[in-house]
């Protein structure tokens, strides 16, 4: 995971001479950009390489950021870069989510952070990210869970209390519909991937 910063994002759009629009577009899962995909593959090298690193790695993050800037998400991405923008708000809240996605939720606890109505704060979130606050939650959630049944063997119902389910049918069906597959038959073709190609 790469935490994007808003002053290299500010620095970036400057130099490129970007013009920070009034609407900000939603950032939505796409493709990788093959120019981000070769920073970051790049940048991975170097995180192996200690002594490469304290030379090498701001400059390869900085390149990420550009060719972010510069990708179709740019628009939204610059948005987090400007001051008290509503991107940056939301951008804290997002952060706030991620670091207790395993607790139960309080909106008006975000909103508050964030300096907004729970109405005005729904409305932003919903306009950054396409989702609401529970289901943004939700798929942060499915995603962990996943990432531990798949990377490090975790059964899924362990896995579901781990990221705060408190009933495996209902894991079950959001897994489904979020993943197109139940968890154990994800784990099952995992394995089954795996012994093909040891």
């Amino acid at each position: 995971m790469l935490e994007l910063d808003p002053a290299v994002i500010e620095a970036l759009a400057t130099d490129m001479r970007l013009v920070q629009q009034g609407a900000t577009a939603r950032i939505s899962v796409d493709p990788t950009d093959a120019e981000v995909a070769d920073a970051a593959l790049r940048l991975l090298r170097v995180m192996d390489r200690p002594a490469a690193l304290p030379v090498l790695k701001d400059q390869l993050l900085r390149e990420l950021h550009y060719w972010l800037l510069a990708g179709r998400h740019g628009a939204a991405i610059r948005a987090l870069g400007a001051t008290d923008s509503h991107a940056r708000r939301i951008g804290r809240a997002v952060a706030m989510i991620r670091e207790g996605y395993a607790r139960p939720l309080r909106v008006e606890r975000l909103a508050e952070a964030t300096g907004m109505s729970p109405s005005s704060f729904h409305q932003h979130f919903r306009a950054v990210t396409s989702l609401s606050p529970l289901q943004f939650q939700k798929q942060l959630r499915l995603i962990e869970a996943r990432r531990m049944m798949l990377s490090e063997g975790v059964a899924g119902s362990h896995a579901a209390y781990a990221v705060g389910y408190e009933s495996i049918p209902q894991f079950t069906r959001e897994y489904g519909r979020l993943f197109g597959i139940t968890p154990a038959r994800d784990m099952k073709e995992a394995r089954g991937r795996h012994t093909l190609a040891a």
